[in-house]
């Protein structure tokens, strides 16, 4: 916050002013202090206009991409982490949530491999096809999900993508140079990704806002925030649902919370969700089934509770 000062005449006017950037315009927050004031004056006045800004940013929106979210929405979603006991996964739940991992988000996408032939491939010298490849891929990038330090970035992002298909996609690590739509079972078009031309600004976007919102979510609706808009988005040809949900895990292993595993069974509900995210810019469903889908997974393997 600056005082700025207006020269009428012969006389000032005292302004307080609080400037700040909202998508790439500044804007300006200026509460009236008063004329010809006293440095008593001056700072009384500023000690009370502080107080009233500070009241008007709280109550402020947070943009999130296409629409906007109020404190006490953010407040009211933040709450569904109460819905949730976290655990801290030991060895073997590890090895077991990654075998139930990869064979779900795989199998959402329509591969054929079964739960039983996953530490099968896992351990085999050399992979057959490219659905095994992609069984290793995806079992990789949950690794280094696991262990890396990086933060979020658009490097992270190629990166995932690439230990995923490595072999199986020619376009592997490389962000899509065409359009791309996702149809249903009868063929009809139900996302269209963002258009070519907007998707570097896009992606870049989400990871700004990352950057500047991250401490005002609870690891859970950040993780579902920047998942739902990465799938809004599509950045690649092929591959965007594995990839979304390995970001998805990422911001929950960020924030020391246990992975979650998106059930083929559940696959319905979860695209239903997407949907309401794309079409009504709502979060409440997509909250709701990933408590759901927390409490299926960490009732899948042997959990140790968080002390």
């Amino acid at each position: 916050m600056y005082i700025e000062k207006r020269r009428i005449g012969r006389s000032i006017k005292y302004y307080l002013v609080y400037s700040y950037r909202e998508k790439g315009t500044v804007k300006k927050i200026r509460r009236y202090l008063g004329m010809n004031l006293s440095e008593e004056g001056l700072n009384k006045s500023q000690l009370e206009a502080g107080k009233q800004i500070k009241l008007e940013l709280e109550r402020l929106n947070t943009a999130v991409f296409d629409f906007k979210l109020s404190k006490k929405q953010i407040e009211r979603l933040n709450r569904y982490e109460k819905k949730v006991n976290v655990y801290h996964l030991r060895g073997w739940d590890w090895q077991q949530f990654t075998e139930n991992f990869t064979y779900n988000t795989n199998a959402i996408e329509g591969s054929t491999v079964q739960l039983g032939e996953v530490p099968l491939i896992l351990h085999k010298k050399k992979v057959a096809n490219a659905e095994e490849m992609e069984t290793r891929g995806v079992a990789s990038a949950v690794g280094f999900i696991r262990s890396t330090n990086e933060d979020l970035s658009l490097k992270l992002i190629k990166k995932l993508h690439n230990l995923c298909f490595q072999g199986s996609k020619p376009f592997a690590g490389e962000f899509r140079n065409v359009e791309v739509v996702i149809k249903d079972g009868k063929g009809e078009i139900v996302h269209r990704g963002v258009p070519l031309s907007q998707l570097e600004y896009k992606l870049k976007d989400l990871i700004e806002w990352y950057r500047k919102n991250k401490n005002k979510f609870k690891p859970l609706v950040l993780s579902a925030i920047i998942h739902n808009q990465f799938e809004h988005i599509h950045p690649f040809q092929d591959g965007n649902g594995r990839v979304g949900r390995l970001l998805l895990n990422f911001i929950l292993l960020k924030n020391k919370y246990p992975p979650i595993n998106i059930s083929l069974e559940d696959r319905a509900e979860y695209y239903q969700t997407l949907q309401e995210y794309h079409k009504n810019q709502t979060l409440a469903p997509s909250m709701r089934f990933l408590v759901k889908q927390y409490k299926k997974t960490l009732r899948q393997v042997t959990t140790k509770r968080k002390n």
